[in-house]
């Protein structure tokens, strides 16, 4: 379960620096309210598969229920409720205004998420080989092939 897997790690880390400049110098109302928040659920994604294998779909859901559950912190107010309204850092990393939009930008995340997987070949979007023997995996060395008639 736990694997170091690179690609995963430098797409995060690509994601990242994305979202970093996207922060500083974006100041629109298309890219870094929208695009910003698609962007951060792949970038959780990759983080987390850079490091556990767990299969895409489960991931992927992982990732989209944790952005929901801040974006729903923040419809309840959260950082004021814990007093950290003058910390810039809980205002950014927690948000402080709710936004239906944002749960649908997630959510265009999530499926690129899914669409990307299955365009670079992890269409496997349930179970991933981790054990000879499930569902959907090749027979092992000295097991009989499984012929159609």
């Amino acid at each position: 379960m736990l694997q170091f897997q690179v690609r995963y790690f430098i797409a995060a880390v690509v994601l990242f620096v994305t979202e970093v400049l996207i922060a500083l110098y974006v100041h629109d109302t298309i890219i870094r309210p929208y695009i910003g928040d698609v962007l951060v659920v792949i970038l959780i994604y990759c983080f987390v598969r850079s490091f556990f294998r767990v299969p895409v779909f489960i991931t992927a859901v992982w990732v989209l229920l944790f952005a929901y559950t801040i974006e729903m912190l923040q419809y309840f107010n959260m950082v004021e409720k814990l007093g950290l309204e003058n910390s810039k850092l809980a205002s950014v990393v927690m948000g402080t205004s709710f936004a239906w939009k944002d749960m649908f930008a997630y959510t265009v995340g999530f499926a690129l998420v899914l669409l990307v997987e299955k365009i670079m070949g992890n269409s496997k979007l349930v179970r991933e080989r981790t054990q000879p023997g499930r569902a959907g995996e090749e027979p092992g060395p000295g097991s009989r092939p499984h012929h159609k008639n």
